[in-house]
């Protein structure tokens, strides 16, 4: 399970331009299911997410976390994070997750993100969305629960 996290002064999500998930300061939250994945890489990328200290202190150093600026989350469901590119000039996909195991997977770490007390929104599974990101720093990392 992959997660790519952007740090945002503020975001949304779209469908049919419909915003279906807006956030103010926080973080957005590209989450990737690969086959195999079970509920310990959500949880593991979960708890990376909400505690990796992504923001600054008064000193201009990365000191605090999600949970210590009480940031948003806007976690966005993104299989392309699964892409492999090493062959050819077509990504391939096939370590992505199916879509049943994949959306069982992404729905266990939004509710996951939502027991810790954070604001969390979502875009909807499975559809083409338009993300406006306001990159913070610019500020991205990309996590992976394999390691």
């Amino acid at each position: 399970m992959k997660a790519l996290l952007q740090r945002v002064t503020g975001a949304s999500v779209s469908v049919d331009s419909e915003v279906v998930g807006r956030i103010g300061q926080g973080l957005v939250v590209f989450v990737g299911v690969a086959r195999g994945d079970t509920e310990k890489d959500a949880q593991y990328l979960v708890q990376k997410t909400i505690n990796l200290r992504l923001f600054s202190n008064e000193g201009g150093k990365f000191n605090l976390s999600a949970l210590d600026t009480k940031g948003e989350l806007l976690v966005v469901s993104q299989f392309t994070l699964l892409a492999d590119t090493r062959k050819g000039r077509r990504p391939s996909f096939t370590e992505a997750a199916l879509p049943p195991q994949a959306e069982e997977l992404f729905e266990q770490f939004v509710e996951q993100a939502r027991a810790t007390g954070l604001k969390v929104e979502t875009g909807r599974f499975q559809q083409y969305m338009q993300v406006e990101i306001h990159n913070d720093g610019p500020v991205t990392i990309l996590l992976n629960s394999k390691g």
